[in-house]
């Protein structure tokens, strides 16, 4: 029988709290500069209410910080009535009011110099870090996130495709606003912050995973526990060909390791069949935790 989990005491929660709430302002602040500095002057609406709150800047000169107000705050009590109850909490209200804030009052920030593509590549980055810190938190910024998730619920069609289908309608309004060339930009910036953010939430040091088909796996078994100082599983496996059982070995590495376990696996057994790929993220012990 599992021992039930420890709860977590009222110091250990405020601190996790306190650390939420900074990532949640960090990051909000983050995706605010890179806006004003990267997306806005630019004039690249890169989905998103930000991408609304450009157009609407170019088209009418009003403060993109109103707009992302007056966009977030109706789309966040909606959220409330209609997706029942608190779906992101006070953490995502939180991130929603502070963001057009920072925009607000960073508005007159400037890089000296106007470059769209410059602008699609910074500001990607700049947005993609700080969204990926947010969700670090657990939280959002609100806006279109909200409105994708009151469409899935009243139309069934999948979240991502209604992420999709609304930042593709403000990138087709800022061709018809901007023209097709900053439209094009715009997109960029958006593939540029989906790869940012998935860098923020896996990181960089990609793991590898090893599968070993051998007749000599336990002696490889025993070379790798000594040798490379990393955790075997041995999976149940059967010959497709043969039927007969073949127990594959499944470790996970650093990257810089491989080389090292190829070596030991050549040695112990050069007719060993070996599968290497990745693994995105790993949690556990010998590797980060959650």
């Amino acid at each position: 029988m599992l021992a039930p989990r420890k709860r977590r005491g009222p110091l250990n929660h405020r601190l996790q709290l306190l650390i939420d709430y900074t990532y949640i302002l960090t990051g909000a602040a983050i995706v605010a500069i890179a806006f004003n500095l990267f997306l806005l002057p630019n004039k690249i609406a890169s989905g998103g209410v930000s991408g609304i709150s450009t157009i609407v800047n170019a088209t009418f000169g009003i403060e993109p910080a109103f707009t992302q107000w007056a966009f977030n705050i109706p789309l966040f009590i909606l959220g409330f009535l209609l997706l029942g109850g608190l779906k992101y909490g006070i953490k995502t209200l939180a991130g929603t009011l502070f963001l057009p804030f920072v925009v607000f009052l960073t508005r007159e920030w400037s890089v000296g110099f106007e470059d769209a593509l410059l602008g699609a590549l910074f500001g990607g980055i700049g947005v993609g870090l700080g969204l990926g810190i947010v969700f670090r938190a657990s939280a959002s910024t609100g806006g279109t996130d909200l409105a994708a998730q009151i469409i899935q619920k009243f139309t069934g069609v999948s979240l991502g495709a209604c992420v999709f289908i609304l930042d593709g309608l403000i990138v087709l309004t800022s061709a018809v606003v901007f023209g097709l060339e900053l439209a094009l930009y715009a997109l960029i910036a958006l593939f540029v912050t989906g790869k940012t953010i998935d860098l923020v939430q896996m990181g960089v040091g990609y793991a590898k995973v090893a599968l070993i088909i051998s007749n000599h796996q336990e002696e490889l078994r025993k070379s790798i526990l000594r040798d490379v100082d990393r955790g075997v599983t041995k999976l149940s496996g059967y010959g497709g060909y043969t039927e007969e059982e073949r127990p594959v070995l499944m470790c996970v590495v650093h990257q810089s390791e491989v080389t090292k376990l190829k070596h030991i696996v050549q040695a112990v057994d050069p007719q060993a069949f070996v599968i290497v790929t990745n693994a995105t993220e790993v949690l556990g012990e010998g590797f980060k935790h959650a």
